[in-house]
């Protein structure tokens, strides 16, 4: 079997299986997420381009590991870019630090949509707010 080179463009089927996802939710996030672009060749193939796929691995990971919704990962793109959610960028939770002066609650800038009991909610977010402001008194005292 011939190993392809990173660069390469990789088909549907390719990714799917990387990725370990149906090849039906790939052609899905091409609906919800215009950032995907697969380039398109005669018969209607696709074939990915690495960015793609780091793009895809990003989004997997907000949506499976982190609970986000697919609004919630829209919200995240749209407020940080593409290549902030890039795999690596991930992994370090990069697009976690969006903004380091906090002025408004984190309430107002919910990301994700968990499904999360409304009284759950509130106290998360609660703390979270706590952090927050410690984080602040933190920046403040250095």
């Amino acid at each position: 079997m011939n190993i392809k080179s990173p660069e390469a463009f990789r088909t549907i089927s390719e990714v799917s299986k990387d990725l370990s996802l149906p090849q039906h939710v790939l052609r899905f996030w091409e609906t919800k997420f215009v950032q995907i672009k697969p380039i398109k060749r005669g018969g209607g193939r696709r074939y990915y381009r690495p960015e793609d796929i780091k793009l895809l691995r990003g989004i997997k990971s907000l949506l499976y590991n982190d609970g986000y919704t697919i609004r919630g990962v829209q919200k995240v793109i749209k407020e940080v870019g593409t290549k902030k959610i890039f795999k690596n960028d991930i992994e370090n939770k990069v697009f976690t630090d969006l903004d380091n002066t906090v002025d408004h609650t984190i309430e107002n800038k919910n990301i994700s949509q968990h499904s999360l009991g409304e009284t759950k909610r509130k106290k998360l977010m609660n703390v979270l707010n706590d952090l927050v402001d410690l984080r602040k008194k933190i920046n403040q005292g250095e």
